[in-house]
């Protein structure tokens, strides 16, 4: 069964964070002040030239894995085009998909009130005259 693409997303992540995390404890020599530092270097404006090799190879590793996992649970990796035009056609034909403000224009015969009346409210109402309801005094 195909998983979806959230769960796949997530267990890429999670492995390339261990992934990294264990790349900067090596890089750090089993030194604990060393790889406190080395986190502590890190923050959201952090580019990727700017994190130790070892960190870099391990991102690395981990975006190629990624892309193989991905395939391997039949998702589409590749271009916006070339997944485009490979993708099968639909079974059901797109609809006219208009909004609930643009039905009205799909009406092509009169429908239960009866054609409009020259001079006259839809519906078969007038509007002219006093409201109807209690009589005034």
């Amino acid at each position: 069964m195909q998983r979806a693409a959230s769960e796949v997303m997530q267990s890429i992540l999670l492995s390339a964070v261990i992934d990294a995390l264990e790349a900067m404890k090596a890089a750090s020599g089993g030194v604990p002040n060393n790889m406190l530092r080395d986190l502590q270097s890190v923050h959201r404006n952090t580019t990727f030239a700017d994190l130790p090799k070892s960190v870099q190879d391990s991102i690395a590793q981990s975006v190629r894995a990624a892309f193989t996992q991905f395939l391997k649970e039949g998702y589409a990796v590749g271009p916006k085009q070339a997944v485009q035009q490979s993708r099968p056609m639909d079974r059901v034909p797109e609809r006219d998909r208009r909004g609930p403000q643009d039905r009205r224009d799909f009406r092509q015969n009169p429908g239960r009130r009866g054609p409009e009346r020259p001079g006259g409210a839809p519906g078969g109402g007038h509007r002219g005259g006093p409201p109807r309801g209690k009589p005034t005094k």
